[in-house]
């Protein structure tokens, strides 16, 4: 397949994952395999085969005949904990593509369980639980909320191959919706404007500001809302994370236009 061109499958034009979906394994998961960064191959030596020398395979594909969803997992090992990229996108009601949730991770650098509590139970972001032990231990060593390692600082070459993944598939945008504070920044930092949600994030930064709402909230009451933390992306996000909104971080909805940067700023000088 030619970058930029149309996915053709035996003559016919793909314009939907549910489309994708339909077809033989090898074809569908010969299409998904264009959203994976080169880059993360040859940074974690993982063969363009996608199998190590034992035929084991790195990747799964989990992409359901009759369904609009697919989602994507590369390990650097076949028996890795974690994968080095992770990735879920669907397609919304209104035929849009919307990728739910992606990370990126270093998967030699230190883990931090803070998706599990002691006993092994997920805390699923947080809503069914809190390990907050290793989340002190996260933010300390510079994470930010929802990460279990360091990043592999390869979302920016990641974003274009969703581009080209949906321009290929006939449209001219995607949908995100960050699961954090941070993440839209990040997503702010690579082109994103607001489908909703932008007033908020500008609130919260006025907030933050001194002797706003969030600022005087940021009172040394629990680890997570120390003063000083308001100057940071990772500060605020451990902030709203901990509850300082006094409610969740949602009705933030984002979209990214094809070879566009929107230019939206909502944290000015920012320092991550």
């Amino acid at each position: 397949m030619v970058k930029g061109e149309p996915f053709v499958v035996n003559g016919q034009q793909m314009v939907s994952i549910r489309q994708i979906n339909n077809l033989p394994q090898h074809q569908k998961e010969a299409i998904y395999r264009t959203l994976i960064p080169p880059e993360a191959l040859l940074r974690f030596g993982i063969p363009f085969s996608l199998t190590d020398p034992q035929g084991n395979s790195l990747w799964t594909c989990i992409c359901e005949r009759g369904t609009g969803s697919v989602t994507i997992a590369l390990r650097h090992r076949w028996d890795a904990e974690d994968p080095v990229l992770y990735l879920e996108l669907t397609e919304t009601l209104h035929n849009q593509v919307e990728v739910l949730f992606f990370c990126i991770n270093d998967p030699e650098s230190e883990r931090y369980n803070v998706d599990r509590m002691p006993d092994g139970r997920p805390t699923n972001f947080g809503l069914d639980g809190r390990n907050i032990p290793e989340e002190i231990r996260a933010m300390e060593a510079g994470l930010a909320p929802g990460q279990v390692r360091q990043g592999a600082r390869l979302t920016r070459r990641l974003i274009p191959r969703f581009e080209d993944f949906v321009a290929r598939l006939g449209y001219d945008r995607f949908q995100a919706q960050p699961l954090f504070y941070h993440a839209a920044i990040l997503f702010e930092r690579c082109g994103f404007a607001y489908t909703m949600g932008q007033g908020k994030m500008e609130w919260i930064h006025q907030e933050f500001q001194r002797n706003g709402v969030l600022h005087r909230r940021l009172d040394g009451s629990t680890p997570f809302r120390q003063p000083g933390m308001e100057a940071t992306v990772r500060g605020r996000s451990w902030a709203i994370y901990d509850g300082i909104l006094g409610e969740p971080f949602t009705g933030v909805r984002m979209y990214k236009r094809i070879g566009t940067f929107a230019g939206v700023c909502t944290f000015p000088d920012a320092v991550w």
